[in-house]
């Protein structure tokens, strides 16, 4: 198996695997610099476990309207349905995201076999 010929910005040679046929790793491979550069700004943009934080304080916010009896119940158990399609929502796209990335890692083992 090759290493990578990149050099990283520390001045060390990478210590990833070069594909078959490569002298670059998929991190430092040219032809997957504009592929990088889009997953990289869907990283940045995907904050998951920052909108279930808000997600939970908003729900413990309204059980306490609940149970001091500022919120009325109806009101209250739409809202808690609302949360649930919510955090479903949350759910389906991380297993989308984690799916794709799975995809990502079998490539690289193929590519590395």
């Amino acid at each position: 198996m090759a290493r990578c010929s990149a050099i990283k910005a520390n001045g060390e040679r990478c210590r990833g695997i070069a594909g078959r046929g490569n002298e670059w790793c998929s991190a430092h491979d040219p032809a997957r610099a504009e592929q990088r550069k889009r997953d990289a700004s869907k990283a940045a943009r995907s904050r998951p476990g920052k909108e279930v934080t808000s997600i939970k304080a908003e729900i413990r916010s309204l059980i306490e309207g609940l149970l001091s009896g500022e919120l009325d119940k109806g009101v209250g158990a739409v809202a808690l349905q609302g949360y649930n399609t919510l955090l479903r929502a949350v759910e389906v796209g991380q297993r989308t995201d984690l799916e794709d990335l799975v995809r990502k890692v079998e490539d690289l083992e193929r590519g590395v076999a």
